[in-house]
């Protein structure tokens, strides 16, 4: 079996979801780096893997595959390796719920519009939007407080072990956390607190981390 070969930026927190699991698993992988600002995810080649032009993109022995958590389940079943989702159905249900309010919920207020602001704006010569900042905290808190009811007494977001839950979610948080207005947040939730330290401290995180410029 090839290596599976994961197409996008470092820097893309689905991306690093991707990358997350296959590290998780133990399982060796190719990372090719696009150039969103250059407009390479727009280019015919990337559009041919993916129609909407959007990241990550999985190829694996001549399977290719979009969409975050239907590559990341894909990955489970193909790779050897520890298995990143429940058999219980209770927590096979927790954590696809997490996924879920970290896409339909959380990932917009603090990725799309927090993070984007406060941190990229600058990297990229812009000005952070305080109004959208603004517009934008009580979505977060909002979120952070499903968040820590979910988790509540649990190591893990499904439960006991780590599962994509984890995985979809902490890329997210890493950026959350960067963030003056996040951080304080973040340590206000002692459960979701510790989730977080928890996660960041785990190998996969540290061989991840996002690398600028």
């Amino acid at each position: 079996m090839g290596k599976p070969v994961i197409h996008g930026p470092n820097f893309s927190t689905y991306v690093r979801t991707v990358r997350l699991t296959c590290e998780e698993k133990q399982a060796e992988y190719e990372l090719g780096e696009l150039d969103l600002l250059q407009g390479a995810h727009k280019e015919r080649g990337h559009l041919a893997r993916h129609p909407f032009g959007k990241v990550p993109t999985l190829e694996h022995d001549g399977f290719s595959l979009y969409e975050t958590a239907a590559i990341c389940r894909y990955l489970d079943l193909a790779l050897p390796g520890p298995g990143l989702v429940p058999g219980e159905p209770r927590a096979a249900g927790r954590m696809q719920q997490v996924i879920s309010v970290t896409d339909s919920y959380a990932y917009g207020c603090m990725i799309g519009a927090l993070v984007m602001q406060r941190l990229v704006a600058p990297m990229t010569g812009g000005t952070p939007d305080e109004a959208v900042i603004e517009r934008a905290l009580p979505q977060i808190d909002l979120s952070l407080d499903a968040l820590e009811a979910i988790i509540a007494d649990n190591p893990f977001m499904a439960g006991e072990q780590i599962s994509l839950a984890d995985l979809h979610l902490a890329p997210v948080i890493f950026y959350l956390a960067a963030t003056p207005e996040g951080q304080p947040r973040l340590a206000a939730r002692k459960a979701l607190a510790g989730w977080w330290e928890r996660m960041n401290a785990r190998e996969s995180m540290r061989r991840t981390e996002p690398k600028f410029g």
